[in-house]
């Protein structure tokens, strides 16, 4: 009950007018900005999060943009996947494998349209999920000291490297990246400067607007100058634009499933939606087994990916608001927004902060609303936003950029930091290293400082701290076991292809 009126207030503050406005506002830039291939939802959270800040919008409304935004994003990216065969971000990838050949046997309507719904359906049970665990969560989370905060954090970045794909050295290299970023700055300890490279612009260290549009949106802007997609032209959303009873029962299932599962990925620090509709995708196509089409065009295939990734892009608000851990890449930057409004995340929040956070949780459920009110009838809409050239789109995200990160400070150095770091992360994209691990690593790099100090002054500088209490004996296995993951994985590879080479002789 206590929770239930907890939401009730939430719902309060989510259906003033003025935050209605702006959940509308982000539901529907977060769905174009998730279309246009490449950008993604931490772009878009990017860009909105300075000009959030400068407008001097109140804490809780300026979340609800960026949550709106963020699962705006996720419903977006489906869009050019199915009618482009081009992902919005990574997590549609695995919607293009079946969702582009629906498109091509001429159901890109019935496509689109049971996408939304399982958007839909995945966003909700996680929304629910939210409500119920978060609460929980915070509750115990409060045992939690300086020694298991930072050994919490350190198997969020062992999370990133022990579940990201075929690349776990890259990753972990990208997170070190970050938190080597992170030390920039006056030592708060000791007031010593480090890496300042005597530039009294540097004394505060680099600010988190400036990385995440520094890395992602300048980096995008060289990318989108290197290639284009024009050559390509989009699949017409023709036909029957709504799916039947038969069609969506074949499914519901599955996108219940993958919903489900999404959600618990999702609450992992570090996973992210892109592992969530890989893994459930994989899931359902050893379950149909043989009875399956996956690949050329299986309903099932198409929702399963797009419940997981929405469900986990709700569940990674969890470690967010409760233990000040960015669950995914977006998340991050969702904290960084937190921290110019002096506001800090973890499991007092709820106490201290209940309008920002119960405010936040209970416009989960209305932009999902709106969301799904706004794509199924506007797909031809949003699908002409496939053809805007790129002369068109990279000056407005340049000029959007340059705006919204001088806006904040209002100094030429943060503007040339910023596209200095927008080179480096170029590079680093043409080198494969995933820069939502990086963002990550920044995020949690003075965190992770703060609390070892703290931990170790408190035990007279004993390294048994860290590993004296039974949670942070658990984080610790838990930390062994990702690290541990991608070398099972290799030797299992390794040893399928031994098997059958000898099948084989």
């Amino acid at each position: 009950m206590e929770t239930l009126n907890f939401l009730m207030q939430g719902f309060d503050v989510a259906l003033r007018p003025s935050n209605l406005l702006v959940a509308l506002f982000g539901a529907f830039v977060g769905t174009i900005v998730g279309l246009l291939p490449g950008l993604g939802p931490i772009n878009g959270v990017a860009l909105l999060l300075p000009i959030a800040f400068a407008l001097g919008l109140p804490p809780e409304t300026a979340l609800i943009l960026l949550a709106a935004v963020y699962l705006g994003c996720e419903y977006g990216g489906r869009i050019s996947a199915i009618l482009l065969n081009v992902p919005g971000d990574a997590a549609a990838i695995m919607t293009t494998l079946d969702g582009y050949p629906l498109a091509r046997q001429g159901k890109a309507g019935i496509a689109l349209s049971l996408s939304a719904v399982s958007s839909f359906i995945g966003s909700v049970i996680a929304t629910c999920g939210v409500v119920l665990f978060a609460p929980l969560l915070a509750k115990w989370a409060v045992a939690f000291g300086p020694a298991e905060y930072f050994v919490l954090m350190v198997f969020a970045i062992a999370c990133l490297g022990g579940m990201v794909g075929n690349k776990p050295v890259k990753t972990l290299m990208a997170a070190a990246i970050g938190l080597a970023l992170a030390t920039v700055g006056v030592d708060s300890t000791t007031g010593v400067y480090r890496f300042t490279f005597g530039s009294v612009s540097l004394s505060d260290g680099i600010q988190f607007v400036i990385v995440v549009i520094g890395f992602f949106s300048v980096s995008e802007i060289l990318l989108m100058l290197e290639k284009t997609h024009a050559g390509q032209k989009a699949v017409k959303a023709s036909g029957r634009m709504l799916f039947n009873a038969r069609e969506f029962g074949s499914t519901l299932w599955t996108t219940i499933r993958s919903g489900a599962a999404g959600f618990v990925i999702g609450t992992l620090p570090g996973a992210g939606a892109t592992i969530a509709s890989a893994m459930t995708y994989m899931t359902e196509k050893r379950l149909a087994g043989d009875s399956g089409r996956f690949g050329e065009g299986d309903l099932r295939g198409l929702a399963a990916p797009e419940a997981a990734n929405n469900a986990s892009a709700c569940g990674s608000l969890i470690p967010m608001l409760t233990l000040g851990v960015p669950g995914s890449g977006t998340t991050a930057v969702m904290i960084g927004a937190l921290t110019l409004y002096n506001i800090t995340p973890g499991p007092l929040l709820f106490e201290q902060q209940p309008d920002v956070v119960w405010g936040l949780i209970a416009s989960l459920f209305i932009g999902n609303v709106i969301l799904l009110i706004m794509n199924i009838p506007m797909v031809g809409v949003f699908s002409r936003m496939l053809s805007v050239p790129n002369w068109v789109l990279v000056p407005a995200i340049t000029v959007i950029s340059l705006v919204g990160v001088y806006a904040v400070h209002s100094t030429v150095f943060d503007l040339v930091l910023m596209i200095g770091l927008g080179v480096f992360g170029y590079l680093l994209r043409k080198l494969d290293f995933p820069l939502s691990a990086l963002i990550l690593g920044f995020v949690l790099g003075e965190m992770m400082e703060d609390n070892l100090r703290r931990a170790l002054s408190i035990s007279g500088g004993d390294l048994g701290v860290l590993w004296g209490s039974s949670i942070t004996l658990i984080l610790w296995a838990l930390v062994a076991l990702m690290l541990t993951l991608p070398g099972l994985r290799w030797w299992r590879s390794r040893r399928k292809l031994a098997l059958a080479r000898a099948a084989e002789a």
